[in-house]
């Protein structure tokens, strides 16, 4: 089992990463009856896009003795209706380092390749951009 999630009413769940023992709270958005006060369940989908890419550019970086630590990604979640549903995850994916082309193709087909990335079904709009400082 990877974790156990548990309904703690008020429409918040807890999960817990089973391995570790980490924990984290979901809340329904204020546009569907929730409180908003932690990520909603579509909150962590759209994340966990982000921190996939992330996770996949470090390993690529540490392959090609690449350092990237600071690098960061600000994550926007469009949701549509009839079915409620995401829409469109638009990823701005700041890279910090200076790096040649060669360096940013192989950073960039490290995030387009991460295994959220390949998992989302594809009706779901991904717009990915990087910039490079």
């Amino acid at each position: 089992m990877t974790s156990k999630v548990t309904y703690l009413g008020n429409l918040r769940t807890e999960a817990e990463h089973l391995q570790s023992g980490s924990k984290m709270i979901t809340d329904a958005p204020v546009d569907n009856h929730g409180k908003g006060e932690a990520f909603s369940p579509t909150d962590t989908v759209a994340t966990a896009l982000a921190s996939c890419m992330l996770t996949i550019m470090g390993i690529k970086a540490n392959d090609h003795q690449m350092e990237i630590e600071g690098t960061f990604a600000e994550v926007t979640k469009v949701m549509t209706d009839k079915p409620r549903r995401i829409s469109k995850i638009e990823i701005n994916i700041s890279v910090k380092g200076s790096f040649e082309e060669k360096e940013k193709k192989i950073l960039e087909n490290a995030a387009l390749t991460c295994p959220v990335y390949h998992s989302l079904h594809t009706d779901i709009e991904k717009l990915v951009n990087f910039t490079y400082s």
